[in-house]
């Protein structure tokens, strides 16, 4: 018979589906009970993420810990719980002249989910991930005891946390600052650029813009390979804004949001539909370059424009690969990478290229470090995970690395992860045997 809350499970990818444990308390009494109880709990937030690293035995959903806490305007800082998300956050501090000084490219993830993952966004070569601007959080760690975890207070769990994917405790609330900024709108670039080569030269002609990111045609070859448009940002100041703007320059129109009724039948993705929707992509750009303004929620987070969009990839679901290349080798890296996934007709609709800057060298469970990364949408089939272990191989040859809350599919990501975390002592003994089963 099977226990209370059995449930299939799954994220944003819609793959895998697990039927797992999965519990929600916004009672931290009952939160200790349920982890003092059970042996490999995992703490869960919103589901957006596309990796499998919360489909663990015994889940704790995060999602009604749902409760601010504070609001300092003054000095634009905010707390708490855990399972708020971070569209959640826009919504009360746009209005007051604050954004996220990092975010990733949804806003409906959790601030705990941010905190274990320690995201990034288009601007981690000028402002690092989400982590350096976190000034402290709850942690409840496995014997049920809640602590405080800061630079300052019990750092050794700060740091450990940070980027830690769940495996220290489970985060009940956190404190973190805002940004500045002016209006609701971002001063936008949009450059094409027909090769690999022209593309990293714009990135680094782009190093003193705030948020840079590619799209990129994964499926070009030849003198085409890398085929992308670069779009860079900055915050609007209010008397940059055209007119139209300037009324309420802090407040956006709602807009019609619509959503996929069903997931679409398995041969609708292929790779022609892939390079058409590739060719239009490009095309749809007429001029070289392009300066607009356009609005914050359009620039960071466009896909969530379509409610249930990830049911578009069909039932089989898909995954996100994403990779970083060190940047002294980052251009070759990145051609070889695209030269296999062009020959192997797996393409992506969603292919993103981006430059990050310097790592935190504190943060040693983040993701990101100088160089460069692709993240690509791949539809699940037979031949994907052929592909994988190729791009993994090509990888693990540049000395790069994968991001571990992208990737369901790759066994051998978890390398570095498993060396930071057999080496450290913050770990419990139980959460490193987790690890080294999965």
């Amino acid at each position: 018979m099977k226990p209370n809350f059995v449930q299939k499970v799954t994220n944003w990818g819609n793959f895998p589906v697990v039927e797992k444990e999965m519990k929600s308390e916004d009672s931290f009494k009952n939160i200790r009970e349920f982890v003092l109880n059970h042996n490999e709990v995992i703490a869960r937030g919103n589901g957006r993420c596309y990796g499998d690293s919360s489909l663990g035995e015994h889940i704790f959903s995060t999602k009604r810990l749902n409760k601010f806490i504070s609001f300092d305007r003054l000095n634009g800082i905010i707390e708490c719980e855990a399972g708020v998300l971070l569209s959640e956050v826009l919504e009360i501090s746009v209005p007051q002249g604050y954004f996220l000084y990092v975010t990733p490219g949804t806003k409906f993830v959790s601030v705990g989910g941010a905190i274990a993952s320690d995201v990034h966004g288009k601007n981690h070569h000028a402002e690092g991930c989400f982590s350096e601007y976190v000034i402290d959080f709850k942690l409840m760690i496995e014997n049920g005891d809640i602590i405080t975890c800061s630079r300052d207070e019990n750092s050794d769990k700060f740091w450990a946390t940070i980027g830690g994917m769940g495996l220290t405790g489970i985060i009940l609330s956190a404190k973190f600052k805002l940004k500045n900024i002016e209006s609701a709108y971002i001063r936008q670039e949009s450059i094409k650029a027909e090769n690999l080569d022209e593309i990293f030269r714009l990135f680094e002609e782009s190093e003193s813009w705030t948020y840079t990111v590619a799209w990129i045609d994964c499926l070009q070859k030849g003198n085409n390979i890398g085929r992308s448009i670069l779009m860079r940002g900055e915050h609007a100041f209010q008397h940059e804004l055209p007119e139209s703007f300037k009324k309420n320059p802090l407040r956006l129109k709602k807009k019609f949001e619509p959503t996929v009724p069903f997931y679409f039948p398995g041969f609708v993705l292929n790779a022609l539909t892939v390079k058409i929707f590739n060719f239009l992509y490009y095309k749809k750009q007429s001029k070289k370059e392009v300066k607009s303004f356009t609005d914050f929620e359009t620039f960071f987070y466009p896909l969530d424009f379509v409610n249930d969009w990830n049911k578009i990839y069909g039932k089989s679901g898909f995954i996100q690969y994403q990779m970083m290349i060190p940047k002294e080798t980052g251009k070759e890296g990145m051609k070889k990478i695209l030269e296999t996934i062009a020959n192997s007709g797996n393409g992506s609709f969603l292919a993103v290229l981006k430059l990050y800057g310097k790592e935190n060298p504190q943060a040693y469970n983040s993701f990101p470090f100088e160089g460069y990364s692709l993240a690509l949408d791949f539809k699940v089939n037979s031949k994907l995970k052929k592909l994988i272990e190729k791009l993994d191989d090509i990888v693990q040859e540049y000395n790069g690395k994968i991001y571990l809350t992208k990737d369901s599919m790759s066994r051998s990501s978890l390398t570095n992860y498993l060396k930071n975390v057999q080496s450290s002592k913050f770990v419990s003994l139980q959460h490193k045997r987790i690890i080294n089963n999965s």
